[in-house]
Formats: structure tokens, sequence, C-alpha cells
């Protein structure tokens, strides 16, 4: 008797627990029941499994016995849509966790090697230094009570895009290109606002580290997006001609530049606000400076202001955090809780590598790298709904108050496989 069949006969006359449930829930989008039972399988690994979660590991925990290879085939070579299942995902969210933001957050996979899909030794800015890694772009839910990231891109560099030899043994689809960061930022919430059943929010994004705002706030204001963006000293943004008495001729400016030629001009409003975790407050001083008019995304819509807010310390010679932003700058305490929201969605991606297993992918393709990101996204959601279902009462998936569910041993046969 194979693997899969015994797991399915063996909880036939059982009582469904939570984590079976929602993967019922969650895996319909898997055409075949080996599928369904395979990720649960994994999920499930995700969700108990001690120190890395290799698939051998994985299997060890989940079914007693050491049988890495289906799991392996199951994220490496099946063909579900790993995109399907994050919009299943986000809308289960959504419906018990509006948005209160979109957030747009750099992850980083070190590696050993370099046949893994788009690995190279490349810098990585949240990091601040040079490294043989994967760079991704996760974009979270970022609700009142934390985040989730629920959509993913991979970052392909450069030296990937003519090597045929490393293409080929990964898998890459051919459209899977070099891009700016920002074309990657747009091309994931233009699939989940665009196609997802999910609503429109704010966008959250940390742009500290790039050389050149302007591409990412023209695309958010074409799509008629309100934003938040957080940038760099020395990023470069559109100012008027007139904002700056020395603006230079393509109507562009680093921010420090616009920071000293305005700054020092304005009115400066002293806020107390809490930080993310709660533990204390902090009071700063913060400037808020015009620097033109947003294009209308509709010709009958008024054009937004764009602003540029500052926060500078008391004390301090020179501003210490900078925002772009087209949302109201009569609303700054709002903007400012905003702005701290966003920890949410750094926080959260840190706990899928400390708690789910994000940097344990034990395999080299670029659709396995997708399953793998998403299940591990899965895996967090199951955790963040029984959370939220359990503050509101009861859990959509038994009815009942949750309870912590560990996955317990199974005795397994040999394994078979999970299918294409």
């Amino acid at each position: 008797m194979s693997t899969i069949t015994y797991l399915r006969e063996s909880r036939a006359a059982e009582r469904q627990d939570e984590i079976s449930a929602y993967c019922d829930e969650l895996f319909t989008i898997f055409a075949r029941s080996d599928q369904r039972r395979w990720g649960e399988v994994y999920l499930r690994g995700l969700l108990s499994t001690p120190g890395r979660k290799t698939p051998g590991a994985i299997s060890e925990q989940v079914l007693g016995r050491r049988t890495p290879q289906p799991i392996q085939q199951f994220v490496n070579q099946s063909t579900w849509p790993a995109h399907t299942l994050r919009q299943r995902l986000t809308e289960q969210m959504c419906a018990v966790a509006p948005p209160r933001a979109w957030a747009l957050d750099e992850v980083v996979f070190p590696k050993n090697g370099n046949r893994s899909v788009g690995v190279a030794r490349q810098f990585a800015p949240t990091q601040g230094r040079v490294m043989n890694c994967q760079l991704a772009l996760a974009t979270s839910l970022v609700h009142a009570e934390g985040s989730l990231p629920v959509n993913w891109r991979l970052l392909m560099p450069r030296s990937w895009d003519s090597d045929e030899e490393l293409r080929d043994g990964a898998h890459v689809p051919p459209h899977e290109q070099s891009r700016p960061r920002w074309r990657y930022a747009l091309d994931s919430l233009d699939e989940m606002l665009g196609g997802w059943d999910v609503p429109s929010a704010p966008v959250l994004a940390d742009w500290r580290f790039e050389p050149d705002a302007r591409q990412l706030l023209a695309g958010l204001e074409d799509r008629d997006l309100h934003y938040l963006v957080e940038v760099g000293p020395q990023t470069m943004l559109p100012v008027r001609p007139a904002a700056l008495r020395a603006a230079p001729p393509a109507g562009a400016s680093p921010v420090a530049s616009v920071a000293d030629g305005l700054g020092r001009h304005l009115d400066r409003a002293v806020l107390n606000w809490r930080h993310h975790h709660g533990a204390r407050s902090s009071r700063s001083q913060f400037l808020v400076a015009q620097l033109g008019r947003c294009a209308a995304a509709h010709p009958r819509q008024p054009a937004r202001p764009r602003h540029l807010v500052l926060e500078w310390p008391f004390g301090h010679a020179r501003p210490r955090r900078y925002w772009v932003t087209d949302l109201s700058a009569q609303r700054l305490s709002e903007t400012i809780a905003l702005a701290e929201l966003r920890h949410h969605s750094a926080h959260g991606c840190d706990r899928l590598h400390q708690d789910y297993g994000l940097g344990d992918f034990e395999g080299r393709s670029f659709p396995g790298w997708h399953h793998h990101v998403t299940l591990v996204s899965a895996a967090r959601g199951f955790h963040a709904l029984q959370q939220l279902q359990s503050d509101q009462g009861g859990n959509r998936w038994t009815g009942r108050k949750s309870t912590t569910t560990s996955s317990s041993a199974q005795e397994a046969p040999a394994a078979s496989s999970p299918g294409a």
C-alpha cells in the first residue's frame, strides 16, 4: 500500500484536526488527491519539525520514516500552480483580517554553491554587503495584529540572463530575466490587486537602498495606489524646479539635497508615538514638504500632492528618516503610525526564516523555489488564521476554540510518487 493511500485510509475514520481541515480548504486548487496529501505532509512538517526542515526531516517527523524523495518531487517537480495557492491564502486572510497596507520587503537567502536558481555573488542591500545568495521581494498583507508574506518574486541576477546551462538546469522560464526592483514590485501588486479578490490599501515600501524612486512612484500613481515609501538620503526624487533654488535640469535631486534646501525653512511638528513592538514610545520632530503633484491616474481625477516627510530628531544636524507619500499632510500622526506598521512586515519575513524553514529549501529549480516559499507562507498563515479566529471566538475549520495542534508520526509503508 502506498504512503498516500495509507494516510488517506488511516484518517478516514478519524475526526479531522485543524491542520487537516485547513489543508482540505486551502489545497482544493491541487488537481490530484496525492498532491493534496503531500501538501499536507509538507505543511505539517514546516509547522512541527525541529531544526532544519528538510524533506528527510519532515518525512521522519510526520510519517515516522525517512522518505525524502516523494516530498522532493512534490516540491521540485510537480506542476501545481504556486500563484493560485497564494491567491487562495491571501483571500482567506483578507476575509478575517482586512489589510491596513500592502508592504514590499527584500528577503535574503544565503546559499552555498552557484547552481540553485538565482544564486550569485551580489550586493544584498538590507545586509549591507556582498553575499552569495538569492534575493527575493516579498509582498506582505499587513493587518492590525501583524503581517503575512503572501506574494513572492525571485530577483534574477544579470549573470543568469544569458547562461543557458544554469537556466536549463534550474528550469527558469524564458520570460524570467533580470529586471529593476521596481518592476518586480509593480508586477507583484498588479497580480494581486488586478486579479485577486482582495481590497486595495496603501503600499509601504523600503526603498532606502535604491538609487532612484521615480519609477516606483510613477507606477504606483498610474495605478491609483496610495503609498508611503521610505527612501535613503541619496535616493533620487522628482522635484519641481521651483522647489529647490538649484534644482537639476531633469527635475530630480537626492533626498538629502531636498531636505537641506527645504527642511530648515519649514515648521516642525512634535509627535509622540509607540513603536511597533509596543514596549516603549518615542518623541521626535517631523517636517512635511510638498514636492509637487502626482500625475492624475484618471483624467477626471484631481492630481494628488506628493510630500516628503522627514523625521528630524532634537539636536541632530540632519534628518534620521525620510519618506515620500501621497497621503494627506494634515494627518501626519496617521502617516507616522503607518510607517511604524511597516515593521510588522519585516518581522513577518524574519519569522518565516526563524520558525518555518524559509531558508531550508533543498532544491535548485525555479518552480521548486516558488512552491517552497508559497508553502512556507501557507504554514505561517495557518498559525496567523488560528490566532485571529481564536481572538474572534472560534475556529472556522472546527467550529470551536483553537488549540495547539501537533502532528503525530505516521508509520508509513513504501512511498508513492506525488505526480507531476
